[in-house]
């Protein structure tokens, strides 16, 4: 598993952290049952501090992406593909909702949004 973080981003670590475990878990990079490093493993290698591992860790068994067993670590919980397609579906609308406010506010029309979009959505 491969965390990489920026210390440009205007992202807190933990979510830098917490994001990046979900885009692995929800592409099928890290499988149901994997385990994850170590709160303290995954602290030293990122060169952060302990709070913000566990932060994270916590962020992500919250979301049920993450189970914990005291003693033997974490690991990848069971997803529910659909769920999880529903829960990407709603933060998706949401930041279109976003960008439709965002489009009218400086007067882009329904076609120039589309238009961007199918740039964007070719790249």
């Amino acid at each position: 598993m491969q965390i990489i973080i920026s210390n440009s981003s205007k992202e807190p670590i933990y979510e830098q952290i917490t994001n990046q475990i979900k885009s692995s878990i929800l592409a099928g990079d890290l499988k149901e049952g994997a385990s994850l490093p170590s709160i303290r493993q995954l602290a030293k290698d990122l060169h952060i501090s302990v709070i913000t591992t566990k932060r994270a860790y916590e962020e992500l068994e919250k979301a049920g992406f993450i189970y914990s067993i005291v003693g033997k670590g974490s690991f990848v919980a069971e997803q529910n593909l659909e769920v999880m397609r529903e829960k990407k579906l709603k933060v998706i609308e949401e930041q279109l909702s976003a960008v439709i406010t965002n489009s009218r506010e400086i007067g882009l029309t329904l076609d120039e949004l589309q238009e961007l979009m199918k740039i964007l959505y070719e790249e």
